[in-house]
């Protein structure tokens, strides 16, 4: 059995076996990663709460574009692309797209998008049974809600 030294005497073998072993420190590697996720976790804290008072104030920006229609079957299919560039989400956007031919409304379509997010954009498609190609075409946000 191992002997106890003088300064060992009245301390349990746990305390004196903690005594022996040396204080471990940290080498650079483990300091860096520590550096560099601290940086990380302070600097995307700091963007999402400038990014979230900046938007308080925002409105929705809908904008609308429409692209090369197509036939399919017996119809025409007009793709419509829906962008937000406001700062604020939009709900319920309900998008209408006129074709006009020789000065008089021939058609109509509409689709609605649930839900769109700030700086984000969905893409819908209309149909008309009039080709669109020589017609004139007139989209349009008819309305939408702000959550």
């Amino acid at each position: 059995m191992e002997e106890l030294s003088r300064d060992d005497q009245g301390v349990s073998p746990f305390q004196a076996a903690m005594k022996k072993t040396k204080k471990v420190e940290k080498n650079w590697l483990e300091w860096s990663v520590f550096g560099v996720g601290l940086v990380l976790v302070v600097g995307t804290l700091g963007f999402l709460f400038y990014d979230g008072a900046r938007a308080r104030d925002a409105e929705p920006d809908v904008r609308i574009r429409l692209g090369t229609p197509e036939q399919r079957g017996g119809q025409f299919i007009v793709p419509v692309v829906v962008t937000n560039e406001g700062g604020a989400t939009a709900e319920g956007v309900q998008v209408e797209v006129i074709l006009e031919q020789n000065g008089e409304e021939r058609e109509r379509g509409e689709f609605g998008v649930a839900f769109l997010p700030r700086r984000s954009t969905r893409e819908g498609f209309v149909s008309f049974r009039t080709d669109p190609r020589a017609a004139q075409l007139k989209p349009r946000v008819l309305g939408y809600e702000k959550p």
